[in-house]
């Protein structure tokens, strides 16, 4: 690119943020180019090939309150592709008991909340009786937080369930259980903000709220490929293997994006990149403190991949105990995998201890716990073993990280934030990113004078 060509928006950074962002703007009938440093859409959320397997990065789900995603995904045209259980249910294999690994399962009836996981709890094997009933008291102590009290946001989620009566195993194989896959935190590490806004949001809020959906296809597909046709067809010019170098006002007082091979000039820039980039591309002025955004830390995530000769797992995912295996997955339909055995993935969030690991290591790490919950990997081959890393996959939901994460507009006008780890009360979740691309594309177009629709306003 050696042109200077003059769009009304740009956007930077193709992840979720970035293309939901530039789809709003589109839509709202404003020219746009979005540009992305990678040859590929999709941010962190993507695939690659590995011989004959397509592999996602890590595994990504999402839940039926995640509305702005599910948005995405019609958006898209993908929605079919990435369905949701038609009820919750969640295998969970405790390894540690003595009789073997001892099966339960978090699942909910068709009843009104709390009664819709009333039956579940009561009968959730890896728990007693007492830590039970505790649960119970927890929950509607939970209920009654407001999440978006900025002095929730200062205390960590394991002191408050400990003064709730949540014993260590409670928050082992309940609130853990949950929280970490889905703060990418265990509870000492979590704001209690973010926490409850989870657990209000996805346990107590519908009866449906909480089932997961996923991908039965590459993410690539839904993220890359799809969202790409989207973007085209919305009139969106896309320039991948383009990176934003500066940002600076032009005499006329529009925004000029140096890239490395040109020139853009917009009215309206959109940063959808992570933090610590943001910073670094942030005109002077734009923020009051822009060195709180490097304040905001990053969590890694771990990723085992293993395929066997043989069909090892019957259920599409498990969560374990008792384990350092957290959640494991069936990707062998959706890696296209043809062969006669199973391919599967183990997704370990906050995976600060394991992240460095040289393979081998995890090998013999990972091998041996799923032989313990698997039998039927007992003995069998193993064709292939690899590892995917994100060492920044998430911002880390510390307590005290509300305080640092700005919301979409800035101090200079026309320029926008967009990114899971903006101001969207959301942990780093797909849901988070989309949101804050929403966020960012209807501040700009309130400032530019264009009446403007949230689309899940529009839904409601």
């Amino acid at each position: 690119m050696n042109d200077t060509r003059s769009q009304r928006a740009v956007v930077i950074g193709g992840g979720l943020a970035g293309i939901t962002a530039a789809l709003e703007l589109a839509d709202a009938g404003l020219g746009v180019t979005l540009v992305e440093g990678r040859p590929r859409l999709g941010g962190l959320a993507f695939s690659f090939r590995r011989g004959d397997l397509t592999v996602d990065n890590g595994q990504h789900v999402y839940l039926r309150c995640c509305t702005a995603y599910r948005w995405f995904l019609d958006r898209v045209d993908g929605a079919e592709l990435a369905p949701v259980q038609a009820r919750l249910d969640v295998p969970v294999l405790d390894v540690a008991h003595p009789g073997g690994p001892r099966l339960g399962r978090l699942r909910r009836d068709p009843l009104p909340v709390p009664l819709h996981l009333g039956r579940s709890l009561a009968t959730y094997p890896h728990l007693s009786l007492a830590e039970r009933a505790s649960v119970g008291r927890a929950a509607l102590a939970l209920k009654k937080l407001d999440p978006a009290d900025p002095a929730l946001d200062d205390v960590d989620f394991a002191t408050w369930l400990g003064r709730h009566g949540q014993s260590d195993r409670t928050i082992e194989a309940l609130w853990d259980l949950v929280g970490v896959a889905t703060l990418n935190a265990t509870a000492p590490h979590a704001s209690l903000g973010l926490a409850a806004m989870v657990f209000k949001t996805g346990l107590l809020s519908e009866a449906g709220a909480a089932d997961i959906g996923w991908a039965r296809v590459p993410l690539g597909e839904l993220h890359d490929t799809l969202a790409r046709k989207a973007l085209e067809s919305a009139g969106v010019r896309v320039d991948t293997r383009t990176k934003a170098e500066s940002i600076s006002r032009t005499e006329n007082g529009s925004w000029r994006v140096e890239l490395a091979g040109g020139t853009l000039e917009a009215e309206v820039v959109v940063l959808a990149v992570p933090q610590k980039e943001t910073h670094d591309l942030l005109p002077e002025g734009a923020l009051d403190e822009p060195d709180k955004l490097l304040g905001i830390g990053t969590a890694p995530i771990l990723n085992v991949h293993v395929v066997y000769d043989r069909k090892v797992l019957k259920q599409p995912f498990f969560a374990a105990l008792g384990s350092p295996v957290q959640w494991v997955f069936d990707r062998t339909d959706s890696s296209g995998f043809t062969g006669q055995g199973q391919y599967l993935a183990v997704s370990q969030s906050d995976a600060g201890d394991e992240i460095e690991l040289p393979v081998a290591e995890l090998r013999a790490r990972y091998l041996p716990e799923l032989e313990k919950l698997l039998p039927a990997a007992r003995g069998a081959e193993i064709l292939d073993f690899f590892v995917t890393r994100e060492r920044t996959a998430t911002f880390a939901p510390t307590p005290g990280v509300g305080r640092l994460r700005p919301s979409a507009r800035t101090r200079a006008d026309g320029l926008y934030l967009a990114g899971a780890w903006t101001a969207t009360g959301w942990p780093a979740t797909m849901e988070g990113a989309v949101r804050s691309g929403f966020s960012a594309a209807g501040a700009a177009l309130s400032t530019l004078g264009r009446p403007h629709v949230h689309p899940l306003q529009e839904a409601a």
